[in-house]
């Protein structure tokens, strides 16, 4: 009897140590796992598609001109890509080449092509970029709606008014008829992209304005929507899109072009290039060694993929098949 029992303890004991054993080996297997799971999320996270999941962030500035299609980019690309943080900055486009070139950001919006000073500045800074471009603009010149007088100007009467050393202080001196009110004019900045295309475009020279107490200047295109809006005799210039998203309190003016037909800046017209000295390309800059992040590289190929798409939805005008095509070349 005292053997039997003897035979049942060990057999219970031997039973509750191989018990012991296995559940040791199962959390030993689990922590490996746990381990490799763990390390893997550290490094490089991967979505339920097992593609590499991309985080980080991506810094922009530059061009207000460029920000909605920019902006527009960004906000559909973390619909896809949640965890890269992409803030885009309006410093206007020579600020946001000063951040570029002193390797501040990773990708600069223009709305014009970078000054030859600006590349030997990024040259001797050691900044290599791709510039690409993404879209055509056209300069809207535009008035205060209560403006029933002004319906069209030619290029040599803005320039009468924007020049530098302008005498210009009422409609009347532009044009007879004009009423004998002050003008009051509303410019974007001297570190504008807009500003540099529309002196030189106007006037024969980049940066060559009038800077008298008569202009407000401001890098902010809605602060100009806000002068002009709020003023009958408000007259100012910026980008098509913005007017797009501001029409119901502006009013654009027609262009007399060199046939002598005034027309309106609108997609098409800047499309057909009868919109003419006032329509322009615009651009993003993106060094080169930021493009070989990963998040980064599929950004940039993200923006130009689908900045034809959103050019139209923010009011600029998408690239032709063969502008598009070069830029896609660029990135390859």
């Amino acid at each position: 009897m005292l053997k039997k029992g003897l035979m049942i303890l060990l057999i219970t004991a031997t039973v509750s140590i191989l018990a012991a054993c296995g559940q040791s080996n199962d959390q030993a297997n689990q922590g490996a796992g746990n381990t490799e799971t763990n390390g893997q999320s550290s490094a490089a996270p991967s979505n339920s598609a097992g593609e590499t999941k991309l985080s980080g962030q991506i810094e922009i500035d530059g061009s207000s001109t460029v920000f909605p299609l920019t902006e527009a980019v960004a906000e559909e690309f973390s619909k896809e890509h949640s965890d890269v943080r992409v803030p885009v900055g309006v410093s206007g486009t020579g600020g946001g080449f000063k951040r570029f070139i002193a390797g501040e950001t990773d990708i600069s919006n223009a709305s014009r092509p970078i000054k030859d000073e600006e590349a030997e500045a990024a040259k001797a800074a050691g900044i290599e970029y791709i510039e690409l471009m993404v879209a055509y603009d056209g300069l809207a010149v535009i008035v205060n709606p209560q403006n029933d007088w002004v319906d069209q100007v030619t290029v040599e009467e803005l320039n009468a008014i924007f020049k530098p050393e302008s005498t210009v202080v009422n409609w009347s001196d532009v044009r007879p008829g004009w009423p004998n009110e002050k003008i009051n004019i509303f410019s974007p900045g001297a570190d504008s992209g807009t500003f540099d295309y529309f002196t030189e475009a106007v006037n024969g020279e980049a940066q060559a304005s009038r800077n008298d107490d008569q202009v407000s200047f401001s890098e902010d295109d809605n602060a100009l929507v806000q002068g002009i809006a709020g003023n009958k005799n408000g007259l100012g210039y910026f980008g098509l899109a913005y007017y797009e998203e501001n029409q119901d309190k502006l009013r654009t003016v027609a262009i007399v072009n060199e046939d002598g037909t005034a027309v309106e800046p609108t997609v098409e017209t800047v499309r057909d290039g009868s919109y003419t000295p006032l329509s322009r390309p615009l651009f993003i800059y993106v060094k080169t060694s930021s493009y070989e992040r990963p998040e980064v590289k599929e950004f940039v190929n993200f923006f130009v993929d689908h900045a034809g798409e959103l050019a139209t939805e923010v009011g600029y005008v998408p690239l032709p098949d063969d502008k598009l095509a070069e830029s896609k070349a660029k990135l390859k």
